[in-house]
């Protein structure tokens, strides 16, 4: 289904857009969203209002749609893939599916927010946290690095959710970042230590309760509690790991636009879209509480800056999900 070719005004035009308003009968770009519902469903909503373009959300997992991608191959009704962390990304970028994203998309994020390779882009990002109990833990007893976790005097006293893609991502910047190795050793310990909870707000939740003393999982989960009533977090603390240490991992989400898209312009103006102004400004007044990566981008002012955060160096392009899970497999984690 074609769009008809015209000028558009206003912000449609600043994203130098070749395509016109979508008519009724138009299918407009469909996007295969990983991302939190209620979140690409504002970026949707304030996409169409300045464009004009429908855009059609199915929703998902990471891994899922990814598979699923690679699965249709050229196929795919795709055109746009948002996810929530970067390997899933990768895997679709390695079987040859994305095309270029514009070079005036790219340059609205900061480099260290996009794979090296331009074929995707970060639209969000999260951090990796330690989230404790009050009661349980001080400040002078919380581990100064992710991979103080592995140590014996720590079994039985941490939690994660390690069929999730939140912690493989997690996972991922390790191997990355120390070796195949090194990561194999931790996730043979954290077997031995850790308890196994499904889900990151459950992790939350437990630690809250006093069931176990931390756990390891993304910051916006404590974030969208305490904006809420609390009763899930009113008695967890957060702890950055900083310091180039893994566990301050800064988790990219990725989007996408499929080789095989039928509304490559389209769906090139909807990544512009959300890393530019409009899309960023969600992030920043939205409940998703997430990370705008974007430049020049302001995030919620609750959130620990960015800058702060002295996350180790990843390209997101180098992210393993295959051997994650492999290793992960082989350490009877999942």
């Amino acid at each position: 289904m074609k769009i008809a070719l015209s000028t558009l005004a206003g912000a449609a035009l600043a994203l130098g857009l070749i395509a016109g308003p979508a008519k009724a009968e138009d299918q407009g770009i469909i996007v295969y969203n990983a991302q939190h519902e209620s979140l690409a469903k504002e970026w949707a909503k304030g996409f169409t209002k300045e464009t004009g373009i429908k855009v059609t959300l199915r929703n998902g997992g990471d891994s899922d749609f990814s598979n699923q991608i690679v699965a249709e191959g050229a196929a795919s009704p795709a055109d746009v893939f948002l996810t929530e962390n970067s390997p899933a990304m990768a895997l679709v970028e390695a079987a040859g599916l994305f095309a270029p994203v514009d070079a005036d998309t790219l340059a609205q994020v900061p480099q260290e927010y996009q794979p090296s390779t331009g074929k995707w882009v970060g639209v969000a990002a999260r951090s990796t946290v330690f989230v404790y109990n009050k009661d349980k833990l001080k400040e002078d007893q919380l581990p100064k690095s992710l991979l103080d976790l592995a140590d014996p005097s720590w079994e039985g006293r941490w939690a994660a959710s390690p069929s999730g893609p939140d912690f493989q991502a997690i996972v991922s910047a390790l191997l990355e970042l120390k070796g195949e190795a090194a990561t194999a050793d931790w996730l043979k310990a954290m077997k031995e230590n850790f308890t196994a909870y499904k889900g990151n707000s459950t992790v939350m939740k437990a630690v809250n309760a006093g069931e176990i003393d931390g756990g390891v999982i993304y910051h916006y989960y404590y974030f969208g509690d305490q904006a809420k009533t609390g009763e899930n977090s009113g008695n967890v603390g957060l702890h950055y790991f900083k310091n180039q240490d893994p566990g301050a991992f800064v988790s990219v989400s990725g989007g996408g636009v499929l080789a095989s898209s039928k509304h490559p312009n389209e769906a090139q103006a909807f990544l512009k879209w959300v890393t530019g102004k409009g899309g960023q400004d969600v992030l920043k007044t939205g409940t998703s509480y997430e990370y705008a990566i974007g430049k020049d981008a302001q995030s919620n002012p609750k959130l620990v800056p960015l800058t702060d955060l002295q996350a180790p160096k990843v390209d997101p392009a180098r992210l393993n999900s295959k051997k994650v899970i492999d290793l992960m497999t082989q350490a009877g984690l999942l």
